[in-house]
């Protein structure tokens, strides 16, 4: 069982930067993709971003690709979001997600293939 616990989420204007973590209670941290994913009011939850399991391979939505970065430290059981020049169309709950077994042993963009979530952090982007 691997518990996932986000912060980092607030209330920022346009424009600015967020940094959200994702601490995770096993040690198996380590032998799972991780992954963000988000869902605004009155929409259906949508993938973020994705690392792999020894933080090599990324995968962004197009929605923040170049305005985010998706890392992992191992070491603290922790994967992190970095969100820049944030609008707000971004304003959400930010989940994040863990699975060690998907399709192609890569990791996955779908919601489906992760196991644990966390309870979320809510990011909130004033114009």
């Amino acid at each position: 069982q691997v518990q996932l616990v986000e912060s980092g989420g607030g209330l920022v204007q346009a424009g600015g930067s967020l940094r959200l973590s994702c601490a995770a209670s096993e040690r198996t941290f380590r032998w799972n993709h991780m992954g963000w994913f988000r869902q605004a009011p009155g929409k259906e939850r949508e993938f973020v971003a994705t690392i792999s399991k020894n933080g090599i391979i990324t995968y962004y939505a197009d929605s923040v690709k170049g305005r985010s970065t998706i890392s992992r430290d191992n070491g603290k059981n922790t994967v992190y979001l970095q969100l820049n020049s944030l609008k707000p169309e971004d304003t959400a709950v930010y989940y994040c997600a863990a699975g060690s077994k998907m399709s192609y042993g890569l990791p996955s963009k779908k919601g489906s293939e992760y196991t644990y979530w966390g309870q979320g952090t809510q990011v909130t982007v004033s114009s």
